[in-house]
């Protein structure tokens, strides 16, 4: 099976080449040369991505603008890359024999619908997002228009909304492996289990930290939260206390991933616990915490 991956030089993108490159044929197409793009151009470049197309069987889409770029690039710029290129790509994959695509997205488009005045926002695949920028936007758009041509040309397209996964403070980080982030290589895992399942018509998944919480505790998390983190996470409380971390008095939202974990049988197997061996190897995927003077 041959796999192409846009993006394929991004960290994410990165992590799901890595992944995927013992078991299968892998491609990658970035704008950024490195090891894992195996073309360099644009991923709005028709020809390049015919070219890039031949013999492939699977489309991993992760290429995008980003929120950094909000404010760097144009709306104009935002809707031909996130958008256009990913209708494009779609339409062409199925020109050139595309059995499956796998759309990489975020749980960040959900907007001001994560965070309901006065409680925790839970959030899951049925919650309405309520977009705030252009990023936002542009990837509920994309995952329209590729639930539209799912239906049109009976392509199997699974969205993999992927939660907070960049470098930042070891505290925040373990934090949010319980309610709001993951592990680059467990969104890679993700994209594993999506093509192995390889589900009839449209499919979105919230990909995101197992939690010890439940919609019933938004209350307490958004005004209690060191209390219940202290019930749910000993062990957790217990490691923060040790590095002289304090615990939040309001977690403001959790991303529920339950049903990628009962539909794809995805699992995310880096917790805390892998936030904070990251932090004591200096692991450069992790920040360490600032010291208050």
């Amino acid at each position: 099976m041959k796999i192409l991956i846009t993006g394929s030089a991004g960290r994410v993108g990165r992590a799901i080449y890595i992944k995927l490159m013992t078991n299968y044929d892998v491609v990658g197409l970035d704008k950024t040369p490195c090891p894992t793009a195996d073309y360099v151009g644009d991923i709005r470049d028709h020809d390049l991505i015919k070219q890039v197309l031949d013999g492939v069987d699977v489309i991993i889409h992760t290429a995008a603008l980003h929120a950094p770029h909000v404010g760097l690039h144009s709306d104009d710029n935002f809707y031909t890359i996130n958008v256009d290129a990913t209708e494009q790509l779609a339409l062409l994959g199925i020109e050139a024999g595309v059995k499956q695509f796998i759309f990489t997205s975020t749980t960040a488009l959900y907007g001001s619908a994560s965070t309901p005045l006065g409680k925790t926002g839970w959030i899951n695949e049925q919650v309405i997002p309520k977009p705030k920028s252009i990023y936002h936007k542009t990837k509920i758009a994309a995952e329209a228009k590729l639930e539209a041509i799912s239906i049109k040309h009976t392509l199997p397209i699974t969205v993999l909304q992927m939660s907070r996964c960049f470098p930042e403070p070891a505290d925040i980080m373990a934090l949010f492996r319980n309610s709001r982030g993951i592990d680059a290589r467990d969104v890679a895992h993700a994209h594993l289990c999506a093509i192995e399942k390889k589900l009839n018509g449209f499919n979105r998944f919230i990909i995101s930290g197992v939690t010890p919480y439940s919609k019933e505790d938004c209350q307490q998390l958004y005004r209690q939260a060191d209390k219940l983190i202290a019930e749910r996470l000993p062990t957790l409380a217990d490691a923060f206390k040790q590095r002289g971390w304090p615990l939040p008095t309001c977690l403001d939202r959790v991303y529920d991933s339950t049903k990628a974990q009962q539909q794809l049988g995805w699992y995310p197997k880096h917790d805390f616990n892998s936030v904070l061996a990251m932090l004591d190897d200096e692991s450069a995927e992790v920040l360490p915490v600032l010291k208050n003077n």
